[in-house]
């Protein structure tokens, strides 16, 4: 069973998430930036994903394409803020293609439970409620939960 946790705040425009998974702090950072990794457990079970770009850096830009098995596809692209580490974590821009300007800011953090066990930690500003209820409401819950239970086997058999 899944520990993970989002909150959608009624009247803020943020949605924080948690969960943990059986690995360490670095192989769960490497599974967040790792081109590889990612394209095998991002998103929902139903898409494809290829990483188109993916500049780990302080200024680095990366864009994913997801794609359904009936050949439509969604693509997301950002920026990275600061230099992407296990100790500063993750911090990206976050937009869909197909609805330009809605552009969030993605905090990732990995803490080390001293059991075999991190947690990752994420907040996402969006820039209005509104903008932030349009995420909630798209299933990006279930689609979390589906990529990171595929994640959660990729650590256990590697």
């Amino acid at each position: 069973m899944s520990d993970l946790t989002v909150t959608a705040t009624p009247g803020t425009s943020t949605i924080e998430f948690s969960r943990t998974f059986t690995t360490t702090p670095q192989r769960l950072f490497h599974a967040n930036v790792d081109d590889e990794w990612q394209k095998k457990w991002l998103g929902p079970d139903r898409l494809e994903t290829e990483i188109i770009v993916n500049e780990v850096r302080d200024g680095g830009r990366w864009r994913w394409l997801q794609r359904e098995p009936d050949g439509n596809e969604y693509v997301f692209r950002g920026v990275y803020h600061g230099e992407p580490s296990v100790e500063n974590g993750i911090t990206r821009t976050f937009e869909f293609e197909g609805m330009p300007g809605h552009v969030s800011l993605e905090t990732l953090r990995f803490t080390d439970l001293g059991d075999g066990r991190t947690r990752m930690d994420a907040i996402s500003a969006f820039a209005s409620v509104e903008d932030r209820d349009g995420m909630v409401e798209s299933g990006m819950e279930g689609g979390m939960e589906e990529g990171f239970v595929r994640l959660e086997k990729l650590l256990a058999d590697s």
